[in-house]
């Protein structure tokens, strides 16, 4: 695991529960929605530079 994947991987779980309390304070659902997106990116990026793949 290298480091720019951990720090992906770190930064998506943020992003992601960052959304989640967003979403139980019922803050506009476009916030929700733009944090959502970009822990997905982090996650899905931070996965890929897994040296599983190479």
């Amino acid at each position: 695991m290298t480091v720019a994947s951990t720090l992906l991987i770190a930064a998506g779980l943020f992003l992601g529960a960052g959304a989640y309390s967003f979403w139980k304070q019922e803050l506009p659902r476009g916030v929700v929605v733009l944090l959502g997106v970009g822990a997905a990116m982090c996650l899905v990026a931070g996965a890929l530079r897994l040296e599983v793949w190479n």
